[in-house]
C-alpha cells in the first residue's frame, strides 16, 4: 500500500481545548468500549492491547537502522568485556592489612564487632522522649525545611517535566488545527497538526491510529452520545472528527484527548459486519469469481464509507455516503450500544444505482441533501420526503460535491474527466432520462478533478485540486445573466496527485492540500499579486483585510523535515 493522505480537514480556531486531557484506560472505559463493539470485556483488553502494540511498533521504526544497532551492540560487547578483565586484574590495596587499630602511643584496640548494635541502644529507641525545642516538630534538626505544597519545592523536578509536556501540547486561541488522514508503511492513522498562521509554523500535535485505510473526514462540535470519560467536553460542544474508512463502520474521535486507543462512538455494527476481519475476494478455486454487492441493510453500512456530511443548523445529523449504494442519516444523540432500533441509523436512502462517492448538507436549506454516484448522477432531495428528488445524469463518475455557501440554489460538482460543473438545483428535471445543461463547465484539470471546496469569506472565489498534481483558485464573477469563470493562479505544490484541498475556515485566502506524497501542505494565495488583484475588491466589499506578505517560498508552508531543519542549524 502506498503512503498518501487521502483527505485533510480543518478546525477553526478557539474550537480545541488549549489542554488536550490524556488518555486513561480504567475499568469503566473498558466497559464502553466492549459495549461499542459490542464484544466480550477480554476481547476489548485485547484489542486495546493490539492498538497499543502498533502504537509501538511505529515509534520502533523510527528508531535507528538495525546495522547501527547492531554495531552498538557489539561496542557495549566489547566494552563489557574491558570490564571484565579489568575486574579479574583489580587487587585491593589493603588486602594485607591488619585488621588490628592502634592508638596514639601504639597499644592495641580490642577488636570491635562490626555486627554489635548495641551502642544504637535500639531496644529502646521507641522510648525516647521527643526533643521539642522551639516546640515545633523536628526542632533538633538543622537546616530541615518542609513544603505544605509539592509545587513550591524547588527539589521536586517532576512539575518541570509536566509542565514543560503541558506547555508542549497547548493549543492557543489563535492556532487552526489541520486533520490529515494518512497511510504510510500499511499503518493508517490521523495526524493532527498544529498551523500558526501568524508564525507561519506547521507542526504535528499528536496522531490517533486507524483501524483500517481512511478515506474520508468530517469536523463537528457535537458530543456523541457514547462519548468517553476522557472526553473534557460536557458542555454540549466539543472538538471531535468523523472518519470514514475501508470498513462499513464510522469512527468519531475526540481532538482534545491524546494517545487515545479507540473513538469516542462507533456508529455501525462491527459485530456484523466483521470491519476488522478481511473477506477474501475469491471462492477459492481456481477461477475466482468477481465479488457480489453485498445485502444492504437499513440500519447499518455494510461497504467502505465514502463521504461524511455533518449538518451545521440540525448538530446531532450526520449523513454518510457508502459503497453499499445508499445514504444514511445518523442521530448523534442516540447511543449506538443501546440495541434495538434506536443503536442504528434513522433514514436510509437507495436512489442510486452504484457507489454513493459524495453527500452534503446544504447550509441554507438544512433539510436537503446533495449527493453524487459513480451511476454519473447527481440528485438532490428533501430528507423528510426523498422521492421528490430532482437529479442530472453527468456522463462521467462524480469525484466531489458542494453546495455554494453564497447561492441557495447553486452547486458544483467535480467530475473524473477533469470537469468542474455548476446547477441550479430549481431548473434540474425528476426525470433523469430528460438532458440538463449546466449553467456553466469549467474544464479544470488534465485528469480528474478529485477534489473542490467553496471559499466562505469571498464570493465565486474556488478551490480544485487534480490528478495532474496542481491546485488552482478560480474566480467567478457575475456578468449579467452570465458568468465568467476565469483562473486566478495555480501551483504544485509537492503533495503529489492532489486528492484534498480545503479553504481555511478563518483566513480568507488560505488552502490546505494533501495528496499521494504523503504531505500537507499550507498554501497562502494571497502572497500572489493575480489573487489580490483579483479578489482585492470582493475582500473590501466582505469587510475583509488582505495582509501581503513577504515569503521566499511563495506562500506555500510545510512541516520540515529533520534533513532541512540541519540545514538551516
Amino acid at each position: 500500500m502506498s503512503s498518501l493522505i487521502s483527505s485533510v480537514a480543518w478546525v477553526r480556531r478557539g474550537a480545541a481545548a488549549r489542554n488536550p486531557a490524556k488518555y486513561v484506560l480504567d475499568d469503566q472505559e473498558l466497559e464502553r468500549v466492549s459495549g461499542l463493539a459490542r464484544i466480550e470485556l477480554e476481547d476489548a483488553r485485547v484489542e486495546l492491547q493490539r492498538a497499543h502494540e502498533a502504537a509501538k511498533s511505529m515509534e520502533r521504526s523510527k528508531e535507528p537502522d538495525a546495522e547501527e544497532s547492531m554495531e552498538g551492540g557489539e561496542e557495549e560487547e566489547v566494552d563489557a568485556e574491558n570490564e571484565d578483565a579489568d575486574e579479574s586484574n583489580w587487587v585491593d590495596e589493603d588486602s594485607d592489612a591488619m585488621d588490628v587499630d592502634e592508638d596514639s602511643n601504639g597499644a592495641v584496640k580490642p577488636e570491635v564487632n562490626k555486627d554489635d548494635l548495641s551502642k544504637y541502644n535500639l531496644d529502646n529507641y521507641d522510648d525516647e522522649e521527643e526533643q521539642q525545642g522551639d516546640g515545633v516538630l523536628f526542632s533538633n534538626i538543622k537546616g530541615l525545611q518542609y513544603y505544605k505544597d509539592n509545587q513550591d519545592d524547588p527539589y521536586i523536578t517532576m512539575k518541570e517535566e509536566q509542565d514543560e509536556e503541558r506547555e508542549e501540547l497547548e493549543v492557543l486561541p489563535t492556532d487552526n488545527l489541520i486533520i490529515a488522514a494518512k497511510t504510510e508503511d500499511e499503518i493508517s492513522q490521523l495526524e493532527v497538526y498544529v498551523y500558526d498562521e501568524s508564525e507561519e509554523n506547521l507542526y504535528v500535535h499528536h496522531d490517533l491510529m486507524l483501524p483500517n485505510f481512511p478515506l474520508c473526514l468530517e469536523w463537528l462540535d457535537f458530543p456523541p452520545a457514547s462519548s468517553s470519560n476522557n472526553d473534557p467536553h460536557k458542555t454540549g460542544f466539543g472538538n471531535y472528527i468523523a472518519v470514514g474508512t475501508l470498513d462499513p463502520e464510522i469512527e468519531i474521535w475526540s481532538l482534545d484527548v491524546v494517545e487515545a486507543m479507540y473513538p469516542n462512538s462507533i456508529l455501525g455494527r462491527p459485530d456484523i459486519t466483521n470491519a476488522h476481519i478481511p473477506i477474501p475476494a475469491g471462492t477459492g478455486k481456481k477461477k475466482k469469481k468477481k465479488a457480489k454487492a453485498r445485502t444492504t441493510e437499513a440500519a447499518y453500512h455494510v461497504d467502505a464509507v465514502l463521504d461524511l456530511s455533518w449538518n451545521r443548523v440540525q448538530r446531532n445529523l450526520l449523513a454518510s455516503a457508502s459503497a453499499d449504494r445508499t445514504v444514511k442519516l445518523w442521530d448523534l444523540s442516540r447511543d449506538p450500544t443501546a440495541g434495538g432500533a434506536d443503536a442504528g441509523a434513522i433514514r436510509s436512502f437507495d436512489a442510486h444505482k452504484d457507489k454513493v462517492q459524495a453527500v452534503e448538507w446544504n447550509t441554507k436549506n438544512p433539510s436537503v441533501l446533495l449527493t453524487g454516484s459513480y451511476d454519473r448522477t447527481v440528485r438532490t432531495f428533501d430528507s423528510r420526503a426523498p422521492d421528490g428528488g430532482v437529479g442530472a445524469f453527468l456522463g462521467s463518475d462524480v469525484e466531489a460535491v458542494r453546495w455554494d455557501p453564497w447561492d441557495e440554489a447553486g452547486f458544483y460538482v467535480a467530475l473524473e474527466n477533469g470537469l468542474v460543473l455548476n446547477y441550479d438545483v430549481r431548473k434540474l428535471p425528476t426525470n433523469l432520462e430528460t438532458p440538463c445543461p449546466a449553467q456553466f463547465t469549467l474544464s479544470a484539470h488534465d485528469g480528474a478533478t478529485s477534489s473542490i471546496d467553496i471559499n466562505p469569506h469571498i464570493r465565486g472565489c474556488i478551490a480544485t485540486g487534480g490528478t495532474d498534481k496542481l491546485v488552482k483558485v478560480w474566480n467567478v464573477a457575475d456578468e449579467g445573466d452570465k458568468r465568467n469563470v476565469s483562473l486566478v493562479t495555480s501551483r504544485d505544490l509537492g503533495v503529489g496527485k492532489v486528492f484534498s484541498v480545503a479553504f481555511s475556515p478563518d483566513d480568507p485566502l488560505t488552502v490546505a492540500a494533501g495528496g499521494s506524497k504523503a504531505k500537507v501542505q499550507i498554501w497562502d494565495v494571497g502572497a500572489n499579486a493575480g489573487a489580490r488583484k483579483a479578489f482585492g475588491s470582493k475582500l473590501r466589499a466582505a469587510g475583509k483585510v488582505l495582509r501581503e506578505r513577504e515569503n521566499e517560498s511563495g506562500g506555500v508552508v510545510g512541516v520540515a523535515s529533520d534533513a532541512e531543519s540541519d540545514d538551516e542549524e
